[in-house]
């Protein structure tokens, strides 16, 4: 009888225990709430940085020139009108250093590296022409007085460039300035002609370009 007893009061222990449960208070709710909102947007936050790099990497693609621009202090209205004021095969984006850094890391392009403090827009040139690609930034610097909002430097053939040797890049010549100075050494005496090829490396690797993409254009006229 006893055994029947002791195994009675253990049925109704066990049954009493299950019975009664202990509510989850509201604090405990609302805490539940707000690790699984952190969650989520810390995965948006990681999507959105694995987004940024990607598209740096694509803008990277056939470019000839990546340079860095103070953001800082430019509203919104005048971002929206420097994107407008440039030629469409120049690109403006504004990301986070760290993450410019991130997509060019192990490329040439990761020369730019000097430049990278503070808030920088970046611009990616898709053109040759590179001084025809900065004046219309030049020219809205000018207009708005955004003497502060400078280039924070830039990366050409793999070069660093910084502010105070921007000068370089600006005037370097035209397609069509390279190609009357070729045609006219070509049309020349020989020593015009040896003064051309003793023209620094870049210059003369210009020149050279010009020449083979014209043959190439007279030859595919021909055909």
């Amino acid at each position: 009888m006893e055994s029947s007893l002791c195994t009675l009061q253990s049925s109704l222990s066990s049954s009493f225990k299950s019975s009664f449960v202990i509510p989850k208070t509201h604090s405990s709710i609302q805490h539940n709430k707000q690790r699984k909102s952190m969650s989520i947007n810390a995965a948006i936050s990681r999507t959105k940085k694995e987004e940024t790099v990607e598209t740096v990497k694509q803008q990277l693609e056939n470019c000839h020139l990546l340079a860095g621009i103070k953001y800082k202090g430019l509203t919104v209205k005048q971002f929206q009108d420097l994107r407008k004021s440039l030629p469409d095969n120049v690109n403006l984006i504004v990301a986070k250093n760290t993450l410019v850094g991130k997509a060019i890391e192990g490329t040439p392009w990761e020369a730019l590296k000097p430049c990278m403090k503070g808030m920088n827009a970046w611009m990616f040139v898709h053109t040759e022409e590179i001084p025809g690609a900065i004046k219309p930034y030049r020219n809205f610097q000018k207009e708005k007085k955004l003497e502060d909002n400078d280039f924070t430097g830039a990366v050409f053939e793999g070069k660093f460039y910084g502010p105070d040797e921007f000068k370089s890049l600006e005037t370097m010549p035209t397609r069509a300035e390279i190609y009357a100075k070729l045609l006219g050494s070509l049309q020349s005496p020989a020593s015009a002609l040896v003064g051309t090829l003793q023209a620094p490396a870049r210059d003369l690797v210009m020149v050279l370009k010009a020449y083979v993409k014209k043959l190439e254009e007279e030859n595919g006229g021909a055909q």
